[in-house]
């Protein structure tokens, strides 16, 4: 791809950068760019600068927050003996789409998967264990897509606080095997969360 400027070519490969954008499609968002006002391309810039600079992980769920705690666990009305246990922010978003979760999450920030070296070690399993260690969960929605690397992530939470007394359930299987939950309809996905099974269950199917 020839280009006549510099810094068209500089934009469309940092554009392309981003995942699923290929070089021409780069290319068509920074030509729609120049075509808008001058202000337009200043306020996206300075909404990402703001993004990269001010945004947080939550301390209680790892939720990605403007505060210390996010709005969900900041919220007096939900149950923060329900824990749902997902493996990011566009998880939250799919669950909290249904509105028919009232309890709180715990990101994990990925799935186990030796494969991409990903490990237990790299994601948020520890601090998970330590709140039920502490009394402050009495069930644990496990609600990863229903891959191998979910179904083995949700295995070994389980072997973790097994010895406690909580109650562990998974969502129902309204969810199609090998699906991502962002892309569950919001119908399905309410009622995989209200018919939750018990994970022995689910390990036994």
């Amino acid at each position: 791809m020839d280009f006549s400027s510099k810094l068209l070519e500089n934009a469309v490969n940092e554009v392309s950068r981003l995942p699923g954008i290929g070089k021409r499609t780069a290319l068509r968002l920074v030509l729609h760019l120049l075509k808008q006002p001058k202000e337009n391309t200043t306020y996206l810039v300075e909404a990402l600068t703001d993004l990269r600079k001010e945004v947080k992980s939550c301390e209680k769920c790892f939720n990605i927050s403007d505060t210390v705690l996010c709005e969900i666990c900041n919220n007096p009305s939900r149950n923060s003996e329900i824990v749902c246990v997902v493996e990011d922010i566009r998880d939250v978003m799919a669950i909290e789409s249904t509105r028919q979760y009232r309890g709180l999450y715990h990101v994990l920030g990925g799935k186990i998967s030796p494969i991409e070296g990903v490990g237990p070690q790299n994601l948020q399993i520890d601090t998970l264990v330590n709140k039920v260690e502490k009394g402050e969960v009495k069930e644990l929605i496990f609600a990863l897509s229903s891959t191998i690397e979910g179904d083995t992530t949700n295995f070994y939470i389980y072997k973790q606080i097994e010895k406690y007394n909580i109650l562990a359930s998974t969502i129902a299987r309204g969810i199609s095997v090998g699906d991502e939950l962002e892309y569950a309809d919001e119908v399905t996905l309410g009622r995989s969360i209200v018919n939750r099974i018990p994970f022995t269950q689910s390990i036994k199917s």
